[in-house]
């Protein structure tokens, strides 16, 4: 007996340990699993989006190939929205205005409502403006010229949101369609002009975002935060910032309802703009006046008041990248289906509602399952945010638009978002040093300190503790760089392999 109770004794060790290892083995299956969820729950949509393709066929001859052309539209939706869309709500995450959970909502339904309210308007700059339609031989060859540039510039992009790079999805869909049809016919057959554009908005972009967010910090900072009576100030400039963040956005989306463009500043749109922002403005002073009731004369009641109106200009952000720039993704694929249908390709051509949905909701898709990634980057990782500093780079791309618009030059919201954080970061360097208003703001409060015992502070620490994070600089500005000619590179080379299996 006692041989039989030693013998169990031993044998439940041995037994715990080989649970322990099982459950071991299921734990890392599950977290596995759950890695690889959201690349399953893509695969999903984009067999949804060759199945919605096919029932708009009708039978026609070219199914095959409008069911292929979805998928990759599809494809290109999902990478747009986990790299470019990230730059709209990532401010307002990084200033925890709002959660990661509630900006990801917020975001994909005001894509939607963009792409779906605003997004077909204007479809066929993708084609035309960068390849010159009357020197393409036949519909096919068009055909594979905008197959071969979907699915190099989703595949760039997709590498890039892998390598936490945001670029602009807009020059990385010129640059594929631009190597594509050079591989095709010829470097003459490439519309230089714009790529000429491209490359001045690659310039302009990120300068334009730093400055105007920066000169907007800097009006916050004088007119508001380094004032002996914040609360009072608040109340007085906080509406005009919310009628000329209002404007501004009219303006912007007004030049994408009407079809003209964003090289076209018409008085039309400016008279618009100016009527909603007036508005706006009267709207918010009863507004901010009941919401700064009881607020304590410090910076965490100025933050307190700024979080809606950021909340809003990501929202309106979130809207107006989906009117502009789900053309990204079904550009190609309306001139796919008009190439198909039509038969000519000298005609305007129009997204038809279907091809605008598979845009819309991919965006969406991309963003939910891929898009916490860069909304990290961009909101936390190169410079701290708070809520009316991220509110400076939310209303920065929207003046951003409408200067370049002024200017006729073409700018990449991903490059305005990111330029305006990284301006930031640098001039709060700058200011932290050199303003005369905060030196007396600060002499003024030293009063209140001066019980306190001032804390040692290492100068290799300081050094340390940058308010910009410059390894980023090098990783986001060569990806910048790249961006057209690897895209051009690779759509070249997937047009010759195209061409070289199916002619």
């Amino acid at each position: 007996m006692a041989d039989i109770d030693k013998t169990a004794r031993n044998a439940r060790p041995k037994l715990d340990k080989d649970l322990e290892r099982l459950t071991f083995v299921e734990r890392a299956n599950l977290h596995v699993a759950r890695g690889l969820a959201p690349y399953g729950m893509a695969l999903i949509f984009l067999i949804f989006a060759s199945v919605f393709a096919l029932g708009f066929a009708g039978g026609h001859p070219g199914s095959a190939v409008l069911i292929a052309a979805a998928a990759l539209a599809g494809y290109m939706a999902i990478n747009i929205g986990a790299n470019d869309v990230t730059n709209n709500v990532g401010a307002a995450v990084g200033a925890r205005a709002m959660t990661m959970t509630g900006a990801l909502i917020m975001a994909a339904f005001f894509e939607i409502a963009g792409a779906m309210i605003a997004g077909g308007e204007v479809t066929d700059t993708i084609a035309s403006g960068i390849l010159t339609p009357s020197l393409v031989g036949n519909a096919q060859t068009f055909i594979w010229i905008m197959m071969a540039a979907l699915l190099a510039a989703a595949f760039w992009i997709n590498l890039a949101t892998w390598a936490n790079a945001p670029v602009s999805t807009t020059h990385s869909i010129v640059g594929s369609v631009m190597g594509a049809a050079a591989a095709a016919m010829g470097t003459s057959a490439v519309n230089w002009q714009t790529v000429l554009s491209i490359t001045v908005g690659w310039l302009i972009s990120p300068l334009l975002g730093g400055l105007i967010a920066s000169a907007m910090l800097y009006l916050i900072y004088d007119l508001i935060v380094y004032r002996a009576d914040k609360i009072a100030q608040a109340r007085r400039w906080l509406p005009v910032l919310i009628g000329l963040m209002a404007g501004c956005f009219s303006c912007y989306l007004s030049l994408k309802t009407t079809g003209m463009g964003f090289t076209i500043l018409s008085d039309r749109a400016v008279l618009f703009g100016t009527i909603i922002g007036i508005l706006a403005w009267l709207l918010a002073i009863p507004v901010i006046r009941r919401q700064a009731v009881g607020l304590e004369n410090r910076n965490q009641s100025l933050r307190q008041l700024f979080r809606m109106p950021l909340i809003g200009a990501a929202a309106l952000l979130s809207f107006a990248h989906g009117a502009n720039d789900v053309s990204n993704a079904i550009g190609p694929l309306a001139a796919i289906v008009h190439a198909l249908f039509a038969n000519d390709l000298h005609t305007r051509m129009t997204a038809p509602f279907w091809v605008v949905t598979i845009g819309a909701l991919g965006i969406s898709v991309g963003l939910l399952l891929f898009g916490p990634r860069l909304i990290r980057l961009v909101g936390s990782k190169i410079t701290k945010l708070n809520p009316m500093r991220a509110y400076c780079i939310s209303l920065s791309s929207g003046i951003t638009v409408i200067t370049a618009s002024k200017l006729g030059l073409p700018v990449s919201s991903t490059h305005i978002a990111i330029g305006a954080v990284f301006g930031l970061g640098f001039f709060r360097e700058w200011y932290n040093r050199h303003s005369p208003r905060r030196l007396a703001y600060m002499q003024m409060k030293s009063a209140e300190w001066q019980s306190k015992p001032p804390k040692r502070v290492n100068p290799d620490e300081l050094k340390r503790r940058q308010l910009v994070r410059r390894s980023h600089i090098l990783t986001i500005m060569g990806a910048w760089l790249v961006t057209l000619p690897i895209s051009a590179g690779l759509a070249a080379l997937i047009y010759s392999v195209m061409f070289a299996l199916f002619r």
